[in-house]
């Protein structure tokens, strides 16, 4: 990271990637183009569970390679009278693999479901029971995080525990 004064200690880029709830994932895509696309994600155990269609562009490029990166956009306000943006993000390289295993894609989907639509129990064993076989888990192995803030927030954290950059 360029502006290290910027960096988030990886305890908080931790905490921005549990509270949100979407981000970019990011893949190498058909003739090395780029793809980027949005999805829901929950994080756990320092891996990023998501869901999709069994067949696919997503599913074809992961298979083609798996590494990938995610960026989470957790902050993103403009500021007009001083040109700049206060913002905070965060940034994790990896590996992307399916869930082949029906044990471990349940345990991701229940995961998944735990952050979304928790205490739901009962509407989740019907879900399962009708489409469990439909429903394709990723799972990105995280290899490398960087999180970011705007200056200006960092010089009000540092304002208000009274440190002096």
């Amino acid at each position: 990271m360029r502006r290290i004064k910027q960096q988030l200690p990886t305890d908080e880029s931790l905490a921005i990637l549990k509270r949100m709830t979407s981000g970019v994932l990011a893949l190498s895509g058909d003739d090395d183009y780029p793809y980027a696309l949005p999805i829901s994600y929950v994080y756990f155990d320092n891996k990023i569970f998501f869901h999709c269609a069994a067949s696919g562009h997503k599913i074809d490029a992961i298979k083609r390679n798996e590494k990938v990166s995610f960026c989470v956009i957790e902050k993103d306000e403009i500021i007009p009278d001083d040109f700049t943006t206060h913002f905070r993000s965060v940034i994790v390289f990896g590996k992307a693999h399916i869930i082949e295993d029906d044990a471990d894609r349940m345990k991701a989907i229940k995961i998944l479901c735990d952050k979304y639509s928790p205490d739901r129990e009962e509407g989740f064993k019907k879900e399962i029971e009708k489409g469990f076989n439909r429903v394709c888990m990723v799972e990105l192995n995280i290899e490398h995080i960087t999180g970011k803030e705007a200056l200006e927030l960092t010089k009000k954290d540092m304002d208000k525990c009274d440190i002096k950059p």
